[in-house]
């Protein structure tokens, strides 16, 4: 897992370089993370069976074995977390 705060102080961290394994190029710069990285693991775990039930809230609390309800109250929360992220 990407690490995405700073173990020492939880500040929010940024890439400082990215290397192609394949020739060797490295690109160095100061880059935000994307939205969906900055999520923890199960938020993102979650937009990924969201996105493979097609977006079927329905599907999502069958698959989750939870009510509709709650499935739409954890959406509900990622999406506020990525409009917080955006701003």
């Amino acid at each position: 897992m990407l690490p995405c705060n700073c173990p020492s102080c939880q500040a929010q961290l940024k890439v400082k370089s990215l290397l192609c394994e394949n020739c060797g190029t490295e690109v160095h710069g100061l880059y935000a993370l994307p939205v969906l990285a900055r999520l923890p693991i199960e938020e993102q775990d979650f937009i990924l069976r969201f996105v493979k039930n097609s977006g079927s809230l329905k599907d999502m609390a069958k698959d989750l074995g939870l009510s509709y309800p709650t499935v739409r109250n954890l959406l509900d929360d990622i999406i506020e977390k990525i409009k917080n992220y955006e701003k």
